[in-house]
């Protein structure tokens, strides 16, 4: 008979992954979209994304696993179990990069997953339930939006119709663009048939290397709230328009970023409020500016809390609007709902980074990630390793071959954890 192994046992019999394979594979993973300043523009659906995907899977077909591409381009791949039709245990990320990215973010994670499967193979030790690397499209949403499509279309929260006619600057959709790079696959692949999902990821924050703590057990996800605010004042020379006359666009903005920070402020810990694009028209010196449009990022761990920051904004909009004369749009862009991941994913990851004697923390996630729309619909957790202070979604992102390994192996042994292992081929 077959017998998943205990926790304990996990720690004691499973073999370390190897890190410099790891390492290594990161490094050729990111000579594809180098760039000068030692970081990765492989922005998703591009030729770029092309041949990664394909060294990819050219990586996994070497360690035996079977390949599977659904219709938005979601990369599957799957070592068989000895009970070949029990619920995959499911562990990945994405592989698409911003413009001026960094080698880890998302590669970590799915380069994690490859090396599991390595070890596992080198060591020949069979899991009961099959695990499949996932590597999941257009995390990042930089060229098509919005992020996280792939995870989303497969997790049933996006439409694959809407998605496949989003458009990116140049009007090119992401059906033709998969087209083109060979990628709409015909596989069908079932939310059902996921035991549990890992994802192992740099944590992109500053907590884990200002704590000094090598991993941190993400417990959930904040909720995010995106809008879109235009500010409609009055175009006039910045000379004959006395102050208590003029309708500035800009100083209505200027107010309203500083009533962002403060909304968040007064939702500590877990609020989060920024202000992160304005264009000012007409944007000539010596000219009021008429308009002014923005965007807002709202996000915290509680659906309640989230609420009322955005009724906060709302307010504060109405104020400053009726003070300086102004007219406005708020347009809502994203709603995604708070995260809370699976309590049993989450203690496997914690009895990982214990048996291995890691220093460890619960951590919240501040960023969207995958896990996110898996976990609305299979038991999902996510580790996180600390990544040089804090930066990502920058070319100088960096995180140390220690740490990375460390994380590798705490994510192998919850994997296995999950899908147990066959006891007759361990002897």
């Amino acid at each position: 008979m077959t017998q998943a192994i205990t926790p304990a046992a996990t720690a004691h019999a499973l073999p370390r992954t190897d890190a410099q394979r790891l390492w290594n594979a990161l490094m050729e993973l990111a000579r594809l979209g180098a760039t000068p300043k030692g970081g990765v523009n492989r922005q998703a659906l591009t030729d770029l994304d092309r041949q990664a995907r394909d060294l990819f899977i050219d990586w996994c077909k070497a360690e035996g696993c079977t390949i599977r591409i659904d219709s938005i381009g979601n990369i599957f791949a799957r070592r068989a179990g000895s009970e070949p039709h029990s619920p995959a245990v499911m562990t990945g990320s994405h592989i698409d990069t911003q413009p001026t990215g960094g080698k880890y973010d998302g590669c970590f994670g799915v380069l994690a997953g490859l090396e599991v499967i390595r070890t596992l193979n080198q060591h020949d030790i069979r899991t009961r339930a099959p695990i499949e690397v996932v590597a999941w499209t257009n995390e990042e949403g930089c060229r098509f939006s919005p992020c996280m499509m792939g995870s989303g279309v497969f997790a049933g929260q996006l439409g694959l119709d809407d998605m496949l006619g989003h458009t990116d600057a140049d009007g090119i959709r992401v059906g033709q663009a998969l087209d083109d790079i060979g990628y709409r696959g015909q596989d069908s692949v079932a939310t059902s048939e996921i035991q549990a999902y890992f994802e192992a990821h740099i944590e992109q924050g500053p907590i884990l290397e200002d704590t000094e703590r090598t991993i941190g057990v993400v417990i959930g996800a904040l909720g995010q709230r995106w809008f879109d605010l235009t500010l409609t004042g009055m175009e006039a020379h910045a000379g004959p328009t006395p102050m208590n006359l003029r309708k500035d666009a800009l100083l209505g903005a200027a107010e309203l970023t500083q009533a962002v920070n403060r909304i968040a402020l007064e939702h500590a810990p877990h609020g989060r409020g920024t202000v992160g694009s304005l264009a000012v028209h007409p944007g000539s010196r010596n000219v009021i500016p008429g308009e002014v449009k923005m965007s807002i990022d709202l996000r915290h761990l509680t659906p309640e809390a989230l609420i009322e920051m955005a009724h906060a904004l709302e307010r504060a909009i109405d104020e400053v609007c009726q003070r300086h004369g102004l007219e406005h749009t708020l347009t809502p862009t994203a709603d995604f709902a708070p995260q809370y991941f699976e309590e049993e994913c989450v203690s496997a990851i914690r009895q990982g980074a214990e048996a291995l004697k890691l220093s460890h923390m619960d951590i919240v996630s501040g960023a969207g990630h995958d896990a996110i729309f898996i976990g609305r619909v299979a038991p999902a957790a996510m580790i996180f390793v600390p990544c040089e202070n804090g930066i990502s979604h920058n070319e100088s992102e960096f995180a140390s071959q220690s740490d990375l390994h460390d994380g590798c192996n705490v994510l192998l042994r919850a994997v296995v954890q999950a899908a147990g292992v066959d006891q007759q081929k361990e002897g």
